[in-house]
């Protein structure tokens, strides 16, 4: 039979069997290590409320708690809600899993960043400016 992935889709490795956890949209149950995990970290009170809050509080400065919540969803809830992209295995798309190339460096001037695109026509102009 052949396999589709080395992992088989999964983080398992050495161990036999891991616990599953249920996805926090559907409740299916996931294992553990094939589960899509995130950590989200929010505020309890709305960007709106925030300052009607400490208009009316008496402690001039009063940190908001805030919530924090740990996300597990399954393959199918992940990529329907955008958490994660379906990887293309074609080697000249974006989000390629073959595409190995490592990014464009940022390139720094007067302390400022510049698009890797502007700096190859700045130094193309320059180039050709010295040639001339």
């Amino acid at each position: 039979m052949t396999k589709k992935r080395r992992g088989g889709g999964r983080n398992k490795k050495g161990r036999g069997h891991v616990k599953s956890v249920r996805c926090s949209n559907c409740s299916r149950c996931v294992p553990k290590d094939k589960a899509i995990k995130r950590f989200t970290v929010k505020n309890m009170v709305e960007a709106a409320a925030v300052r009607d809050l400490s208009d009316a509080s008496v402690y001039q400065e009063y940190a908001l708690p805030k919530l924090y919540v740990r996300l597990a969803y399954c393959i199918s809830c992940a990529i329907h809600a955008k958490v994660v992209r379906v990887r293309s295995d074609k080697p000249g798309a974006i989000n390629s899993r073959k595409n190995r190339a490592p990014p464009p460096r940022a390139i720094f001037k007067d302390g400022k960043r510049i698009n890797p695109a502007v700096a190859a026509a700045m130094a193309a102009k320059t180039a050709a400016a010295e040639k001339a």
